[in-house]
């Protein structure tokens, strides 16, 4: 990842079966904007109209606010396959919906994503939805798929203000090498 700019409009994800979070902020590098979120809800509908909508409605979500960045968290292992299937196969519609409106996508694992927003890589969903709505001065707090959409923003926006903060000091490192010679 290259943070030519500290500016950015990210979409979070954190797909689900039934209920995937999305979450879209606003980044200068240091300070963190909350735009929208909320939920694509699937119903109890065939698995291929499931899909379908998840694919569908988290597209016209990233019409309508287009961000620049698409972010969702790495599936880790779950006890019964069938539903670690299942969520692979959001994550995959909703990385799709991103793809094929030309955004990078970016993933996290769920411990670093705990970790950048909590300071602890195995809080809980009470500590994430807490942060997030202290990160980002929510009225109200968010529901857990919400707040999971949004931690993950916010921890790519961390991740692109230590990447920017990085190539700016081995710029000016460069520079002053450069002088020296």
């Amino acid at each position: 990842m290259s943070a030519r700019s500290d500016t950015a409009r990210i979409i979070g994800v954190d797909p689900g079966s039934r209920s995937t979070g999305y979450g879209v902020v606003d980044t200068d590098g240091t300070r963190l904007v909350h735009v929208a979120s909320g939920f694509v809800r699937t119903g109890d509908g065939e698995w291929s109209d499931r899909l379908r909508r998840i694919f569908e409605d988290l597209g016209a979500i990233i019409d309508t606010h287009a961000p620049g960045e698409f972010v969702i968290e790495k599936v880790f292992v779950h006890r019964n396959v069938s539903s670690a299937l299942k969520l692979g196969q959001a994550r995959g519609v909703a990385i799709l919906a991103g793809a094929t409106r030309s955004l990078p996508v970016y993933e996290y694992s769920p411990n670093e994503v705990k970790q950048s927003v909590t300071g602890r890589g195995h809080a809980s969903k009470e500590q994430i939805q807490h942060m997030t709505r202290v990160l980002l001065a929510l009225r109200e707090p968010s529901q857990a798929d919400q707040a999971d959409a949004l931690a993950v923003a916010i921890c790519h926006a961390h991740v692109r203000a230590t990447v920017a903060r990085h190539e700016r000091a081995l710029a000016n490192a460069a520079g002053v090498a450069g002088g020296l010679r």
